[in-house]
């Protein structure tokens, strides 16, 4: 008999309450400090900014510039744009090397990279899985064992075949699909920081999809851009605040997308190595220097636990860790 599926798949839920965009003092009387917000959807996901500075045209302008090289990495990184060099390296890879832009080579020798130092737990070849586990573009349910084997088949960042002397890409056999959905929103944020900051722009938040956050600068008045982390079991709370300052934040909950089946929880956190949903973790949040290491750290920690991110954590990231446990558990990981 099929199991009984009931989905409770939760769609665009903010992972962090960004305070900022609430709770920012406003700039004080007769201060030439003004305040942008402005907003975007690219990529699949809502781009953000929130911007102090004293030059409004020249504030508006620093912020389209941003959006637009949002665009620009979209039409790079998308795996749903035929043309884009992300899609014909999953295209044709498998079938002969393909030359990459220098930029697109680079991300993916630091993803491999992310892929060695987490033991395999970061894998941007786990696309297959998403999709039979349902979570692509789906709701989930849950596979036959035989479709999970058959899945993982194709899954394993070793097969990913990197030239750095041609800047080529090669798959070790068909099958093998790169997605960048673990990615593309921390390397994007960057990106936006870097055009900010080359149009002097100094007090700034910019954020992709509510999960993935830098903070450059500070408000007016204040030390730092508070944020909050959502309680995983009650989405209008909080569980801790966090003060953020030239620093990115990205969170990673089981909340996000899951279905239960047979009475258990199955969240869209896939571990890689074995072909099911991780457990044991509802949510990690990840600080570090850069939104592209703030992000491709969050899905490592869930998937191996505290302990084993006390002794691989890299140095210069803080990791709060909220555990599935009969009383839940929210420590930091200093």
């Amino acid at each position: 008999m099929a199991p009984k599926i009931r989905p409770k798949l939760k769609r665009n839920v903010l992972v962090l309450v960004l305070l900022p965009f609430f709770m920012a003092p406003a700039p004080a009387a007769g201060s030439d400090m003004l305040r942008l917000e402005s907003s975007r959807d690219a990529m699949g996901s809502t781009y953000s900014v929130v911007l102090y500075g004293t030059d409004r045209t020249r504030m508006e302008a620093a912020a389209e510039e941003a959006f637009e090289e949002v665009r620009r990495l979209d039409n790079e990184l998308s795996n749903y744009k035929p043309e884009s060099p992300w899609s014909q390296i999953n295209r044709y890879a498998a079938e002969r090397p393909v030359e990459t832009p220098v930029e697109l080579f680079d991300l993916l020798q630091a993803c491999l990279e992310y892929s060695r130092k987490s033991e395999g737990a970061f894998d941007i070849t786990v696309g297959p899985l998403m999709k039979v586990w349902g979570f692509y573009k789906g709701s989930g349910h849950l596979p036959h064992p035989g479709e999970v084997k058959r899945a993982m088949a194709d899954v394993g960042y070793r097969n990913i075949l990197l030239d750095p002397a041609t800047h080529t890409v090669g798959f070790a056999h068909k099958g093998v699909e790169m997605d960048p959905g673990g990615i593309g929103k921390g390397y994007a944020v960057d990106q936006m920081v870097k055009v900010l900051r080359r149009n002097g722009i100094e007090s700034g938040l910019v954020t992709a999809a509510g999960s993935s956050i830098y903070a450059m600068g500070t408000p007016p008045g204040e030390s730092g851009w508070t944020v909050s982390i959502r309680d995983p079991h009650h989405e209008t709370n909080t569980v801790q605040d966090v003060v953020l300052k030239d620093e990115s934040l990205s969170t990673s909950g089981s909340y996000e997308k899951f279905f239960e089946a047979e009475g258990k929880i199955y969240a869209h956190i896939m571990d890689p190595r074995t072909g099911y949903p991780a457990q044991g973790m509802l949510s990690v949040s990840v600080i570090a220097p850069r939104t592209l290491d703030s992000e491709a750290w969050c899905k490592p920690f869930f998937i191996n636990g505290r302990e084993w991110a006390s002794k691989h954590k890299p140095e210069g990231t803080r990791a709060y860790f909220c555990e599935d446990k009969a009383n839940q558990s929210c420590v930091w990981l200093q």
